[in-house]
């Protein structure tokens, strides 16, 4: 059996097959293209789901269902995107629309609840029951599964890890309060931790590997530099896996997973990242002596994670 998933994002939409053995075998990629009006965005779905499946040489009425997932507030009962700022969507009846485009149900989720569940059933927790991924971005994305189904708790929106305070009276986060995890463990709070490093010490390595130019810094000129034992960078560093490991640290508290995987484009620091993690981690998180503690890997999936994790929606529905 083949299934069919799109990762709807503000920037590109990504479209794939996936065969029985979880695997992509066939995948497009269109310009998303905001702002603009709904129904054109949700076209280019349809068109962009069906160049993936003539791509594989099968038709969409191949398919028992297509799953998609999406950034923002949706509702996962009535199909609706409530609202989706980087889009532009406000109360889009996307399933309707796409069902009714395509030919076949349409399945909403979220896109980073996609993409835990795809991790869960494909990538590095598919051995698991409860699991928990991070995904490191702009902003911390993050989707939790408890007892093999995706968590949403009461209204819809559970799961954003990224917004539990750790520092009050922190920086300012996008969704109003101050100090939350997603300022200082995202790409974007590290960037911002080494820039204010960078003021700090005009002598540090940091700046050679900026060229001189404190905008051209990214989320992992700290690491390179701390790889050359840099003093600054190794504080920056330093720094950001307290802010990490206290986060997952809360994690574990709250949840008990089977494992945590951690994705995005600082994952692939690899055990320079997740060696120090671990160990403090180890160190501060509560045990069950009886038990093993929770895991704590790289994802497998990355980036392919929302369009495997929303072709297989239909599976837990």
């Amino acid at each position: 059996m083949n299934y069919l998933g799109i990762d709807l994002g503000g920037t590109n939409i990504v479209a794939a097959v996936v065969n029985e053995k979880y695997e992509i075998v066939s995948e497009t990629k269109n310009p998303t293209l905001c702002p603009r009006p709904w129904e054109e965005i949700l076209d280019d779905v349809a068109k962009t789901a069906i160049e993936a499946a003539n791509l594989a040489n099968l038709k969409i009425s191949d398919f028992a269902f297509v799953g998609i997932g999406s950034p923002g507030v949706i509702s996962v009962e009535t199909g609706t995107v409530i609202v989706a700022v980087n889009l532009g969507f406000e109360n889009v009846p996307l399933t309707k629309y796409l069902s009714e485009k395509l030919g076949v149900p349409v399945i909403l989720e979220n896109d980073a609840n996609a993409a835990a569940f795809g991790e869960y059933k494909a990538g590095a927790a598919k051995d698991t029951t409860n699991f928990v991924a991070l995904t490191i971005g702009t902003g911390i994305g993050s989707g939790v599964v408890l007892d093999g189904k995706i968590f949403r708790g009461n209204n819809g929106i559970a799961g954003e890890l990224g917004h539990s305070v750790i520092k009050l009276g922190g920086r300012p986060c996008s969704c109003g309060r101050k100090g939350c995890i997603d300022v200082y463990a995202s790409a974007t709070g590290l960037i911002t931790t080494t820039k204010e490093a960078m003021e700090e010490n005009k002598e540090s390595l940091l700046w050679q590997l900026s060229k001189g130019d404190i905008k051209n810094v990214t989320g992992i000129t700290a690491f390179k530099a701390a790889r050359q034992n840099d003093k600054t960078a190794l504080e920056v560093v330093n720094s950001y896996v307290e802010v990490l490991a206290a986060a997952i640290t809360n994690i574990i508290n709250t949840f008990q997973p089977d494992m945590i995987t951690i994705a995005g484009g600082i994952s692939k620091e690899g055990d320079f990242l997740l060696n120090p993690v671990k160990s403090l981690v180890e160190k501060e998180s509560l045990k069950n002596p009886a038990k093993p503690s929770p895991k704590i890997e790289i994802a497998q999936l990355q980036d392919k994670a929302g369009v495997i994790g929303a072709a297989l929606l239909g599976i837990q529905n």
